[in-house]
């Protein structure tokens, strides 16, 4: 029989836990075909999450859990919950209850039909209208610069075989864009559409800084034409500054006494080119960035603590 791990991080999230396991336990039941184990990653909750944890832990060896000395993020925890996973698959999974457990039996019939990738894709969102059609620009945005194809609307909630999983684990990248990197590997994903419900219980752990810092590490991991249009605009501003600058010469040339040079194309001039400048240099830092979180060679997390695992 297949192992199948379902990794979920989590982070105060002392009010979803308990559903979600009880949920995802009751999917199973109905899917005997499969040996399952449910592995939590936890970014040092505060609010009574971990005592949930060790508590469903106590109760069902299948319930495994890791506890990070700290809040390590939404990106490098959940990629260390999928690095530890020993499933022949694994299914990635939000805590909040967003992500519905009761697509895995799609998930799997997918997997066993040879899809090694299978992503939840959100094709209708309970989520505020302007809020999904900013993220839809996103993704659109991101797919044109990309130089792989991205998925609309995967939020990485699916299931991986194993063979992705350990090509995942010979990059040794310590901010990964998973979305993107089942493209850029050669995977060839499979989607489940769905529709993603409102959070019933708890806020939100993203903001707009979370956000910003996904959407600027999935377009910089996936994409060098934003450094090529930056390079291709500034020639073409450069030749039209060129051409200004000759223009003006010679109309103060011909109407030496009737032509001021005046103050104003001055300073509309260099106030075009500072803020040309300014945005350059802004996404060639998104770019080092990048560059010095991978140099560095840190750790995804460090745990403090195991539970159930032999």
């Amino acid at each position: 029989m297949k192992l199948i791990t379902v990794v979920t991080p989590c982070f105060n999230e002392a009010g979803n836990v308990q559903e979600l396991s009880e949920r995802l336990r009751a999917v199973f039941e109905k899917n005997d075909g499969y040996l399952w184990e449910h592995l939590f990653i936890d970014n040092a909750s505060t609010d009574g999450t971990q005592a949930i944890l060790r508590d469903l832990a106590s109760r069902d060896p299948r319930v495994k859990v890791i506890f990070n000395r700290r809040n390590f993020g939404h990106v490098r925890s959940p990629v260390h919950g999928l690095l530890q996973a020993r499933g022949d698959a694994v299914v990635v999974m939000a805590s909040d209850l967003q992500d519905p457990p009761e697509l895995i039996p799609e998930f799997l019939s997918k997997w066993t039909s040879g899809a090694p990738v299978v992503l939840g894709v959100k094709k209708t969102s309970s989520e505020s209208p302007a809020f999904y059609a900013v993220r839809t620009l996103y993704y659109r945005l991101a797919d044109r610069l990309s130089d792989v194809p991205l998925i609309e609307h995967a939020t990485g909630f699916g299931l991986y075989d194993r063979t992705f999983v350990e090509a995942l684990r010979q990059l040794e990248d310590p901010f990964p864009y998973v979305r993107g990197l089942v493209s850029d590997l050669g995977f060839a994903p499979e989607v489940v559409p769905y529709h993603q419900p409102c959070r019933t219980r708890g806020l939100t752990k993203n903001n707009f800084f979370t956000l910003y810092d996904l959407a600027m590490v999935g377009i910089t991991s996936h994409s060098k034409l934003p450094l090529r249009l930056v390079t291709l605009s500034g020639f073409a501003l450069s030749a039209l500054s060129l051409l200004v600058a000759i223009g003006y010469f010679v109309y103060k040339l011909v109407f030496w006494s009737r032509f001021p040079a005046g103050i104003a194309p001055a300073v509309i001039g260099i106030f075009l080119l500072c803020s040309f400048q300014l945005f350059c240099m802004g996404l060639l830092g998104e770019y080092v960035a990048v560059i010095h979180t991978r140099a560095m060679k840190r750790p995804l997390v460090v745990e403090k603590e195991r539970i159930n695992f032999d």
